[in-house]
C-alpha cells in the first residue's frame, strides 16, 4: 500500500508518522507543500505539528498550499485522507470536514495519554480493531472541537464520529474531556468516510516498550484493508 505525507513549514510528526507508516509495511513518500501533484497513493496523511507557526488560525495558511487542490481532488475520488492534530485542524480549513477547533477549554497546551471509544468501526480505517477502548496519546492547544447543532445532528445521524474522549472503562462524560470538545468527539468522518480527522496521534503509540501498541492496530488495520 502507498502512502504520502504532506510536509508545510512548522510540521513536526511528519517523521513520526513515516517511521510508523513504514513500520507497517507501507511505501511511504513525504511531499513538500509546494508540490502541485501528490504521487500515486492509497492514503494521504496530514502530519501534525505548528504549519506556518499557527499564525491566524491553527491551519489556515496551509489550508492554501499548493498541495491541497491534490488533496482534494485525491479526497474526492475516494482516497484515504488522514489528517491527525494538525493535520485535522488543515482538513475542517479545507472544508473537507465541518466544523471547527479552538482553544482548549483551560486554555493551557494538553500533552498526555488519553483512552477514547471507537464510535464508528464501519469503514476502512476502523473496522478490523479488535477493541472497543484504546489509549493514545494528544498533544495540542487548539483540540476543542465545536460544530453547530445542524451538522452535529448530521454527524450523528449518519454516524460520521468515530471516537469519543472516555475513562479506561469507557465512560463518556464531561470529567473525561480533555479539552471541552462538543459531546466528547475526538475524531471525525465526511460523509463517505474515506477522510478521518483526529486530534489523538496513534503514530506515537505504536511500540509496547516505548509507549503501548494502540497506534499499532491502526496502521495494521488500513494496510490489511489495502493489502
Amino acid at each position: 500500500m502507498r502512502s504520502s505525507v504532506v510536509i508545510f513549514p512548522g510540521s513536526n510528526c511528519d517523521k513520526d508518522i513515516a517511521v510508523a507508516l513504514e513500520k507497517f509495511n507501507f511505501k511511504n513518500l513525504m511531499v513538500w507543500h509546494n508540490e502541485t501533484t501528490l504521487p500515486k497513493s492509497d492514503l494521504v496523511v496530514l502530519p501534525g505539528g505548528f504549519s506556518y507557526g499557527d499564525y491566524l488560525r491553527t491551519g489556515c495558511i496551509a489550508a492554501k498550499s499548493n498541495i491541497i487542490n491534490g488533496v482534494i481532488e485525491f479526497a474526492k475520488k475516494g482516497g484515504l485522507v488522514l489528517g491527525i492534530c494538525n493535520g485535522f485542524q488543515i482538513l475542517i480549513e479545507t472544508g473537507l470536514l465541518p466544523g471547527v477547533l479552538i482553544r482548549n477549554k483551560n486554555l493551557n497546551f494538553l500533552c498526555k495519554n488519553v483512552y477514547l471509544k471507537i464510535t464508528n468501526n464501519k469503514n476502512n480505517f476502523l473496522s478490523k480493531f479488535n477493541k472497543e477502548i484504546i489509549k493514545l496519546h494528544i498533544a495540542h492547544n487548539e483540540g476543542n472541537y465545536y460544530v453547530d447543532e445542524r451538522n452535529l445532528k448530521t454527524l450523528e445521524d449518519d454516524n460520521l464520529i468515530a471516537f469519543k474522549y472516555c475513562d479506561k472503562k469507557g465512560n463518556i462524560a464531561e470529567e473525561n474531556n480533555p479539552n471541552g470538545s462538543i459531546k466528547n468527539i475526538a475524531g471525525i468522518f465526511n460523509k463517505k468516510q474515506n477522510i478521518l480527522g483526529m486530534m489523538p496521534h496513534p503514530e506515537r503509540m505504536i511500540d509496547k516498550y516505548l509507549s503501548g501498541e494502540d497506534g499499532k492496530l491502526f496502521f495494521n488495520n488500513i494496510f490489511s484493508k489495502h493489502a
